[in-house]
């Protein structure tokens, strides 16, 4: 770390076990600024800095600095990282992860990533997904569409056609 990130933890207070989180925070290759800033949003919140697992990951994931730090200022990296990784990996559009990131953060109702994996390997687009979301589908709802539409495609093209022969003329 730079001497001016290591004076901005100084007056931080950290203790070693916030030390050892940072180290490896920066090891990953995240920011001396972004360090001090999920220290001091810990802090705020009256904690420890222990979250350095989540923001590695939310960093690996390509998430923005901002977007790690919007995350750490609502005390919420540890609850929503593995969440936020899983809707990256699912395929979703950046503003989409964004709303849905925000939507949870606020507390209001969200698909779990798992349910908008499923939704969304039925074929349903991110538009469809959204706007099912916005109207307060619930998991259990998502899980009966989704089960329904898996079976609609299992039994796509099944059904029976008569093949005719074709008849051979003298």
């Amino acid at each position: 770390m730079w001497s001016s990130g290591l004076e901005d933890l100084k007056k931080l207070n950290v203790s070693d076990a916030e030390v050892n989180q940072l180290i490896g925070l920066k090891n990953s290759g995240v920011s001396d600024d972004v360090c001090v800033q999920l220290v001091s949003a810990a802090h705020l919140h009256r904690h420890p800095f222990t979250s350095a697992a989540a923001a590695k990951s939310l960093n690996s994931a390509g998430f923005t600095d901002d977007q790690i730090l919007a995350i750490a200022k609502n005390d919420k990296l540890d609850s929503l990282s593995g969440d936020a990784v899983m809707l990256r990996l699912i395929g979703l559009s950046d503003a989409t992860v964004q709303l849905l990131l925000q939507r949870r953060m606020k507390g209001l109702p969200t698909l779990s990533s798992a349910e908008i994996g499923r939704l969304k390997n039925t074929e349903l687009s991110e538009r469809e997904i959204v706007a099912r979301i916005e109207n307060g589908m619930t998991d259990a709802q998502a899980d009966a569409e989704a089960a329904a539409r898996e079976k609609a495609f299992a039994h796509s093209g099944t059904g029976f056609v008569h093949a005719r022969a074709r008849t051979h003329r003298r």
